[in-house]
C-alpha cells in the first residue's frame, strides 16, 4: 500500500476504490444490525410491534438499487482496470502526470527463475546478474519472464503486481519505478524447500547511479557461458548477489526453450516437428532429449504407452525433492509426435 511505481500505485487506488464501494452497503448493513437488536429488544415495549407485516415498495427499492449501482460501478471499474493494468500492455504514461515520451526507449530485463534464485539479463548491455536487479527511475521496464525447471512468481510489490514465471513460456509486465530506493523482490508461489529464500534486491536509481551500477556489475562480473549456467541452474539456496560482464549470445532463448544443455531438444524445435504433423515412430528416439530435471537425487522413469499406428504418448515417473509437489509427473505431447514434453510442467 506504499507503490513507487505508477502501475503499483493505480493496483493500490485499484484496492482502496473497490474496499471503499463494498463499505457504501457493509458499514450501513453493520449499523443497522446493530440498531435493530437494539431497537427491537425484548424488553423495549416501545418499539412498535407488527407480526403481520411483510412487504414495503419503498424498502425494496433501497435493499435492490444500492447493491444494483455498487455492482454496476465495480463492474466498470475492473472492465477499465483490467485493460489499463493488462501486463502484456506497453506503458503509455510515466505517471499520473508525465505522459510517456515517444523517444523513450523501454529497458529490457529478461528474467529466470531458478532453483532457489533470481537471474536476471540486461541484454542492452550485455551483462546478467544473480539476486540483484536494478532500473533507472521513470523510465519503462519491459520484463520478460520464464523459469528452468517449475512454475514461480514474480513479484516486487513495490513496483507492479505479481506475474507467474513458467518452465518453457514466456510471461512479460511492463512497468515504471518512480522513486529512488531499494525495493524488495521475492517469489510469490511455493516452488520447493529454498523457496522462503528466494528473494532479491531492487534498485530504483537516477541515470548516474544506474550507469555506474552496469559498470559495477562489468568490473565485478565473470562471463557467464552455458556450463556456468547449468551449474548455476542447480538447485541452492541463499545465493548472494553475483554479476557476470558476457553473456553468451542467445542463452536466454535457449534457457527459454529448455535446451540450455545442448544435449535436449529445444521445445520450439519441438512444436515444429508437431506443425509438421509429428515424427511418428522415429520421435522415439527424442525421448531421452525431452525430459527435464535439474533436481538433485531426482530419477526419471520413462514408460511408452502405445497408441494405434505405433505412436504413443509417453509417462514420467521420477523421484523428487519437494515434498507435497510431485515434480515427477509430466505432460505427454501430442499423440502424433510420440515424444514428452518436460518434466516438472
Amino acid at each position: 500500500m506504499a507503490p513507487s511505481g505508477d502501475i503499483a500505485m493505480q493496483q493500490r487506488d485499484l484496492i482502496i476504490v473497490s474496499v471503499v464501494l463494498m463499505l457504501i452497503i457493509i458499514i450501513p448493513v453493520i449499523f443497522l444490525t446493530l440498531f435493530f437488536a437494539w431497537r427491537y429488544r425484548q424488553s423495549n415495549n416501545e418499539a412498535t410491534y407488527e407480526p403481520e407485516w411483510h412487504h414495503s415498495t419503498r424498502l425494496e427499492l433501497v435493499i435492490w438499487s444500492a447493491p444494483l449501482a455498487i455492482i454496476i460501478a465495480l463492474g466498470a471499474v475492473t472492465w477499465i482496470s483490467t485493460h489499463q493494468l493488462d501486463p502484456y500492455r506497453p506503458l503509455d504514461r510515466i505517471a499520473a502526470d508525465k505522459p510517456l515520451s515517444a523517444d523513450v526507449k523501454p529497458l529490457t530485463v529478461e528474467v529466470v527463475a531458478l532453483d532457489w534464485k533470481w537471474l536476471f539479463f540486461y541484454p542492452e548491455y550485455d551483462i546478467a546478474t544473480v539476486n540483484e536487479m536494478a532500473a533507472p527511475v521513470d523510465r519503462p521496464i519491459n520484463f520478460k519472464i520464464t523459469a528452468s525447471s517449475v512454475m514461480n512468481s514474480f513479484f516486487i510489490p513495490a513496483l507492479a503486481g505479481q506475474i507467474y514465471a513458467m518452465p518453457g513460456m514466456e510471461t512479460k509486465l511492463h512497468a515504471v519505478i518512480n522513486h529512488p530506493g531499494e525495493f524488495q523482490g521475492l517469489s510469490a508461489n511455493y516452488s520447493g524447500a529454498g523457496f522462503s529464500n528466494m528473494r532479491f534486491k531492487f534498485h530504483g536509481l537516477d541515470q548516474a547511479g544506474f550507469d555506474q551500477w552496469v559498470q559495477k556489475a562489468k568490473s565485478q562480473g565473470t562471463a557467464l557461458d552455458r556450463n556456468e549456467y547449468l551449474t548455476l541452474a542447480k538447485p541452492s539456496e541463499r545465493n548472494p548477489v553475483q554479476y557476470f560482464n558476457a553473456v553468451d549470445d542467445g542463452l536466454y532463448n535457449a534457457i527459454l526453450n529448455m535446451c540450455a544443455d545442448p544435449s535436449k531438444m529445444c521445445m520450439s524445435e519441438m512444436m515444429h516437428i508437431d506443425a509438421k504433423g509429428g515424427g511418428g515412430k522415429e520421435s522415439h528416439e527424442n525421448r531421452e532429449r525431452l525430459i527435464y530435471d535439474n533436481r538433485d537425487g531426482a530419477s526419471t522413469e520413462v514408460t511408452p504407452i502405445k497408441a494405434d499406428g505405433g505412436a504413443g504418448h509417453t509417462m514420467q515417473h521420477g523421484d523428487n525433492s519437494m515434498p507435497g509437489m510431485d515434480m515427477g509427473n509430466g505432460s505427454s505431447s501430442d499423440s502424433s509426435t510420440g515424444s514428452a514434453q518436460h518434466q516438472g510442467h
